[in-house]
Order: C-alpha cells, then structure tokens, then sequence
C-alpha cells in the first residue's frame, strides 16, 4: 500500500488509515473480539496508519487499539491520538455516554484543557491506555470553542514535544476548515486531520485549507469521506454531520449516487477515492467496526473509478471545473 510522509516530517502514513472511533463504540456496542479482528483486518490488508482519541468511548478506543497492536514491530506502524479532552473520573459513574455518541458506561467525563499542562497530562494518559512509551502523531481535537487557548498554550507545548523528538508530528484535528487554515497560517503544524469537509458531497476544503497546506507543504489526512454513513447508503433515515439529513443535501447525495451507479460504481467508492486527487491529501482516514467492513473498504480503494465518471459530475454541476480528481490506476 502506497505510504507518504506528513509534511516535512519523517513519519510515514498509509494511503488508506485506520479510524479507530467505532471500536470505541461509537454509536452502538463492538465486543473486544470484533475490535481486535477489525484491526487484524487492517493490518493484514497493509494498513499501517491508525489513529484514535481519548474522546472515543471515554479511552475504550486507545485500550482497544493499543491492545490489538501489541505485539507488533513498534517501527512498522503509525499511530496518532489527540489532545483536548481530559478524562476525570465520574463519581456516581451512572448511565452511559451516548449522549457524547459513545455506547460505554458513564465512567469519566471530558473536561475541555487546551494549556499546556492539559497537553502534557492528556498525552500521559494516552499513552498509558494505548500501552506504548511514544506515538507518532498528536493532533489539537476540536479546539472549536478554545481557539485562542489552544494556540498560545496547546500549541507551543506540542511543539516542544516535536523538537525534543518525544513525537513525530503535530497538527489539529476537526470537522471545520476556518480553524486548522488558521493554524496552517501561523504555525508550524505538520499536519490537518480534516472531517467532513472535503468529500464527494462538498468541497469547502478546497476554498483556503488545501490550497494553503499545499503551498506551505504541508498534508491533510481527509476523515469522514462518507459524510456520517449518507454516502453509504443515501436516504431519509440517513445521518450527515451526525444528525437528521436535510432535503437539500440528501437530494444531492442521491444525484450523486445515480451518476455513479451508471458507471457501474457504488457510491461509497468513488466517495473513497475522491479525496486523494488533491495533493495536498496524504491519507484517507475511515472508521470500521468489523473485519468485513475494513475488506470492503480495501476492496473499494482497488477499484478504479472511470474518467467518465468524473466528467459526468462536473457535467451535472456535482463538481465544480477546477476541483481534482482521481486518474485512472494503471493497470501495471
């Protein structure tokens, strides 16, 4: 599998990664077993990029994750996690965390810190779910809200980290492009994990945030390219940005799919492959639950998608003239 590596940095990361959300639990119960096959599944197809947060499952997803790796050549995987959210222990531990979208008891709750302590004590942490002495990556999660915090305290500590070689890379992680074209601008991020906003169904990313990252060289990891699951299966019930699906944007995902499927080419494939035309993108990051969702995802990201294809969308105004799009795979 295709690797790169993440801005001028040395870590290396897989063209497709591995989102490690859902074996957190994200939305519905995955027993250990599942979670360690999805992650076999992974590795066996030539996935070597993985990436988690202490947010997935209140750390369930780092345990899981941490655990499944075990065992494997530390220097033959890649493996991001995130800062934001400390863990506090829940007194009254009652309920669950779906109100959050994780199905876990309600052990810890998360308490927003983007200073420079917060870094330090949620990377220790972190480290100790996963069970590893070092990660590769850290990314700023969701300082949405924390803007001004996360770059005068956050970001400063993460870059200590960076020189002192304790990471390998650093950057933001969030389902917005303002923010991280901010960060781009007047930091030295290696890298954007960009959720959302960069799909087949929309191209806001291509406004400021890719064209920046290019020209600074930097890279953007594209997560979310099936826009909550719409791309998977576009229809009424369907989720998009985690909530009910508006009209407007399910009629466009069904456009979408009927220019598709007359090229003989599930949505969700060519959902896959649209976002590494744009060379700013150095992976694309999915989420799978099982080992039979992880070899449908290989399997799609083998196929290759018919320049036809492509020219049919911008012909229907699904995408715009100047937007990039995959070429055919020589067949060599």
């Amino acid at each position: 599998m295709r690797t790169t590596t993440l801005g001028r940095t040395e870590v290396r990361v897989t063209e497709l990664a591995y989102g490690a959300a859902g074996i957190g639990n994200l939305f519905r119960p995955v027993t250990d077993q599942e979670a360690a096959a999805a992650i076999d599944a992974a590795w066996d197809a030539g996935i070597r990029t993985f990436d988690t947060a202490p947010h997935y499952g209140l750390g369930l997803s780092e345990r899981r994750l941490g655990a499944a790796l075990r065992g494997r050549p530390r220097e033959s995987y890649t493996i991001s996690t995130k800062v934001g959210r400390l863990l506090v222990e829940n007194e009254t531990a009652e309920g669950d965390d779906l109100a959050n979208g994780f199905a876990v008891p309600a052990t810890h709750r998360r308490v927003w810190d983007f200073t420079a302590d917060g870094v330090l004590g949620s990377l220790e942490a972190s480290l100790r779910r996963l069970g590893l002495d070092r990660v590769d990556v850290v990314l700023l999660h969701d300082p949405d809200d924390h803007v001004e915090q996360a770059l005068r305290e956050a970001y400063p500590a993460l870059e200590r980290l960076r020189d002192e070689g304790v990471v390998g890379a650093i950057g933001v992680g969030m389902n917005q492009c303002a923010v991280p074209t901010r960060f781009l601008r007047e930091t030295d991020i290696d890298v954007v994990l960009l959720a959302g906003r960069y799909t087949l169904l929309e191209q806001e990313g291509l406004d400021e945030l890719l064209p920046e990252a290019a020209a600074r060289g930097r890279s953007v990891i594209i997560g979310g390219v099936f826009n909550s699951g719409l791309l998977t299966d576009p229809k009424p019930q369907a989720t998009y940005d985690y909530a009910p699906v508006p009209k407007p944007v399910l009629d466009r995902a069904l456009r979408l799919r009927a220019v598709t499927e007359r090229h003989g080419v599930p949505l969700r494939g060519a959902a896959l492959a649209f976002p590494s035309a744009h060379p700013a993108v150095a992976a694309v990051l999915t989420g799978a639950r099982s080992a039979e969702e992880v070899r449908d995802t290989v399997d799609l990201n083998g196929r290759t998608v018919p320049a036809a294809l492509w020219d049919e969308l911008r012909a229907e105004g699904l995408l715009s003239p100047h937007t990039p799009v995959p070429q055919p795979k020589d067949p060599s």
